[in-house]
């Protein structure tokens, strides 16, 4: 799919803290997606990383620091400006839309499009290009509540696809999903050459298609860099409290996480 000549953006995070009910979630971020570069959140669960991704498609304002899109502040764009450049796919699965799962996709043509007016030729295009690059255009038709949680994650991927974002933010977009399907829509996201900023739970998921890692535990980054740098049987212990032996896997070349049993 081209991106219709869509740059990747660039984010850029400094300072970034949040405070949610009286608690500090998210202390003094720094974080960094160049253009085009897939990037991954990983951390034990209540970390902040969810709080973290908020504050990057804007549904929490960060209490410090700043949140910039190609050097502009996230928070003073109109929301249209917003959905033109920003993409994301959260844990909640969207409300139950009573639509057909090619009207749930055409949601992401929105931003594009003046307010009523109807889907042309591209859009429609556009929508089963979308459907087709998840491996759901076999749904098309369906009514959106009746799919599973694993059809219904890749619905809303396809919406965000639809709607040509520069950055794409992902919020577990494997969650619910079988093995083949989790290898699939992380190879189709990877393909687009979009910006992405990933919250992913699977250290080896991650290893293979992140350019990047940043480690958040504690509301804090307490390390990133490339897989292989970051996922070490030293910072597993300390982070994940897991036993683990890591090795370069000869065929992926990626870190490849072997979790121990407790002794």
């Amino acid at each position: 799919m081209s991106h219709h000549g869509v740059h990747p953006a660039s984010l850029s995070l400094r300072g970034v803290g949040c405070r949610v009910e009286g608690t500090d979630l998210v202390r003094d971020v720094d974080l960094d997606v160049a253009p085009g570069e897939f990037v991954g959140v990983i951390g034990p669960n209540g970390a902040g990383k969810s709080t973290l991704l908020r504050t990057v498609h804007r549904t929490l304002r960060p209490r410090t620091g700043s949140v910039r899109i190609d050097g502009e502040d996230l928070w003073a764009l109109s929301q249209r400006a917003l959905a033109r450049r920003v993409a994301a796919v959260l844990q909640e699965n969207g409300a139950d839309f009573e639509l057909t799962v090619d009207e749930v996709v055409a949601m992401g043509r929105a931003p594009h499009k003046r307010a009523f007016s109807p889907d042309n030729d591209d859009d429609r295009r556009l929508v089963m290009t979308s459907l087709e690059l998840v491996g759901a255009a076999h749904l098309a038709a369906r009514s959106y509540p009746t799919l599973s949680g694993g059809e219904r994650q890749r619905v809303l991927l396809a919406r965000a696809l639809a709607q040509e974002p520069a950055l794409l933010v992902l919020d577990e977009p494997t969650n619910h999903l079988d093995i083949a399907h989790q290898l699939d829509v992380l190879a189709v996201v990877r393909r687009l050459g979009t910006s992405v900023l990933a919250v992913l739970h699977d250290l080896n998921l991650a290893a293979l298609f992140c350019d990047r890692l940043y480690v958040v535990d504690h509301g804090r980054v307490v390390a990133a860099g490339t897989p292989a740098a970051v996922l070490t049987p030293d910072l597993l212990a300390e982070v994940y409290r897991v036993q683990a032996d890591v090795t370069l896997h000869p065929l992926t070349g990626a870190p490849n996480v072997v979790l121990l049993p407790p002794r």
